[in-house]
């Protein structure tokens, strides 16, 4: 008999890319006991159920030869028009066809590296980043550098000075209520930001699946309504975070030659997005005020963060410090100098609460003293419980 060889191995994109461990911690606090501020998950009693459900039986009844049936790579017309709508509306003039519906906005970043990085290329990112960003471009063969970041988002001179050592191909930055620290890019940064890249020629990727969960404040400009960035800015959304997550629909809206070939990436990758789903939101757009359910969502999260602030003295040692978000879903906490907030998880599981710690969101050398906490998964009531779990596993 002749002698068996190897399997293949695995592609290096593969086993280079760490999993997420906040994934993995997610099955470790599933227990309903367990009091999680852990997951970035939105309040599942606020969805709209009813008018979600009705929005299906309308579509399935009325034209279910069509949303049973597979359906254009670019996505539902009626659901582009409507997204282009709200864009609009909120002070982006965009127009239907500048759109192509993902799965998710996860899907939309990779189609981006897809489509826009090669193995080696360097991604510029925020200090710390989104996780599966970090993830994306891992797979991708991308090598991540930390931007210096601080309350105001990205430093714009050192982003500057960034471009002009390393040449990126692109900056990844989430401007509105960021993942993990909720901070919000300040409006003339977000300016310089746009000029930057239009002087030395960097895309970047406006990831804003938390725009719409602002509790005070007025709005930021997006970097794509920028003329100087305008070209060279891709701007993605979700319906994750404003309507609910398990509909995995999302956006990418970017400079039609980009578009077409992300298009192009999503016909390999997928065909298309849910025909159904896509059909069912925008029909649920259609029937129903949205932005009439998202201040119902805000006032509801803002209590929770509220809440959650107003425990955090107790909760947390002494010498700790946090920010104060004005929306999304995230406190970005600091334990005192030298502590280890991923050696305090552990004895926080054990008091059936946990968080994550801020580690895995950094590019670079991590902080590791600090950790995220949502506050968005719980009633005010459950936030002062699991507080008070938490000073206890912390004392």
């Amino acid at each position: 008999m002749p002698n068996r060889a190897d399997v293949p191995a695995l592609a290096s994109r593969a086993t280079g890319a760490p999993a997420s461990p906040i994934r993995g911690l997610l099955a470790l606090t599933a227990r309903p006991e367990v009091i999680s501020f852990a997951g970035g998950l939105p309040a599942p009693e606020l969805f709209d159920a009813t008018g979600l459900r009705a929005a299906y039986d309308r579509v399935l009844a009325e034209t279910p030869e069509r949303v049973l049936q597979y359906s254009t790579t670019e996505g539902d017309p009626a659901l582009r028009g409507a997204v282009a709508d709200r864009l609009t509306a909120r002070g982006l003039p965009t127009e239907a066809d500048s759109l192509l519906i993902t799965a998710g906005s996860q899907q939309a970043l990779t189609l981006l590296a897809t489509t826009l990085l090669e193995p080696g290329d360097t991604v510029l990112v925020e200090d710390p980043t989104y996780l599966a960003a970090l993830q994306c471009f891992a797979l991708a063969g991308a090598r991540p550098v930390p931007v210096p970041s601080d309350d105001g988002g990205i430093d714009p001179e050192a982003l500057a000075r960034l471009i002009e050592r390393e040449r990126p191909k692109l900056l990844y930055v989430v401007p509105n209520f960021q993942n993990p620290t909720g901070n919000t890019l300040t409006a003339d940064r977000r300016r310089a930001v746009a000029a930057v890249a239009e002087s030395h020629g960097v895309w970047i990727v406006e990831d804003d699946p938390y725009g719409e969960l602002r509790f005070e404040g007025e709005p930021e400009p997006w970097i794509a309504s920028f003329p100087e960035a305008a070209d060279r800015t891709v701007l993605l959304g979700s319906f994750s975070k404003i309507m609910a997550p398990g509909l995995r629909l999302g956006w990418l809206r970017a400079p039609e030659p980009l578009r077409r070939h992300c298009a192009v990436a999503k016909q390999a990758a997928d065909l298309h997005s849910s025909t159904i789903d896509q059909a069912a939101a925008a029909r649920y757009l259609r029937d129903n005020d949205l932005d009439a359910h998202l201040a119902r969502v805000r006032a509801d999260y803002r209590t929770r963060r509220d809440a959650l602030l107003a425990g955090l003295p107790d909760a947390l040692p002494d010498g700790s410090t946090w920010n104060r978000p004005a929306g999304g879903m995230f406190v970005w906490a600091h334990l005192p100098q030298g502590t280890d907030a991923s050696a305090l998880l552990p004895r926080a599981i054990e008091h059936d609460v946990a968080f994550v710690p801020g580690t895995p969101f950094f590019a670079g050398t991590p902080d590791t003293a600090t950790l995220r906490m949502s506050f968005t998964g719980h009633t005010p009531p459950d936030i002062t419980e699991g507080l008070r779990r938490l000073a206890k596993a912390m004392s």
